[in-house]
């Protein structure tokens, strides 16, 4: 049986004005490719996930809880992809993640989501001479330096790597998540969270480049494979209550 990964939808207007919830085809093709289940997770309010301000959301109901609750239940793993903006509900999916110690990947937004954990959104727009958003899916636009004291240096295995930008806004520092990685201009690029779970954000697309860069492959692959060893003890930890219940 595979891990399964869950994967929050994200929100897009049609050019008629219909609001439609989406899963990006590069983050279903490389979960898939590196042997993970994808599971689609839908938002839980009733609002409007596309007008609805980020300061103007209701906060959660216990019901809306519980639905998310569900969900975490069912998956090895969350994957928070990129899109325009992060709400309650991806707030309270992260939350209970890192109290459940479920593995987390952030990529893009996902990365911002996990910088402003447990504190007020704080997200600058890029203001540099270096290319943050390029048009194309092939290559990479600039490099980023990784801590070597990190879970993120302990996968990839390089000081220095290039990577892919399709970003308008950076994440500021965060006191929860340790700074894995920076741009050449000094942006962060990566974080994670301390101690011995797979929490990971980097601002960057490696589901994009994941067919054509070994770095980049390294990254998901590391946090599917995070993803089987953490239904592995919960497949162990379930079995164990079953036996106590028998004695």
């Amino acid at each position: 049986m595979k891990a399964v990964i869950g994967v929050p939808l994200r929100y897009e207007h049609l050019d008629d004005g219909r609001c439609i919830l989406y899963l990006g085809e590069k983050v279903r093709r490389c979960i898939q490719k590196a042997s993970g289940y994808v599971l689609p997770i839908a938002p839980v309010q009733d609002v409007d996930y596309m007008d609805t301000r980020g300061n103007e959301f209701p906060e959660l109901t216990d019901l809306e809880k519980d639905t998310i609750e569900d969900s975490l239940g069912l998956v090895d793993g969350i994957f928070f992809p990129g899109g325009r903006k992060f709400t309650p509900y991806d707030r309270y999916l992260l939350e209970r993640c890192i109290e459940k110690r479920i593995p987390v990947l952030g990529i893009c937004l996902g990365m911002q989501l996990m910088s402003c954990y447990l504190e007020d959104v704080s997200l600058e727009k890029n203001e540099s001479v270096i290319n943050h958003k390029q048009e194309s899916d092939e290559g990479f636009t600039h490099k980023v330096k990784i801590a070597r004291d990190t879970k993120l240096y302990e996968i990839v295995g390089e000081d220095e790597i290039e990577v892919n930008s399709f970003h308008n806004y950076h994440a500021t520092i965060n006191k929860t998540y340790n700074i894995s990685a920076v741009s050449e201009d000094g942006l962060i690029e990566g974080i994670e969270l301390p101690g011995n779970v797979f929490n990971i954000g980097v601002q960057w697309h490696p589901e994009i480049s994941y067919d054509f860069d070994d770095n980049s492959r390294k990254i998901i692959d590391a946090y599917i494979e995070a993803c089987y060893k953490y239904r592995d003890i919960k497949e162990k930890a379930k079995l164990n209550n079953l036996i106590e219940k028998e004695k």
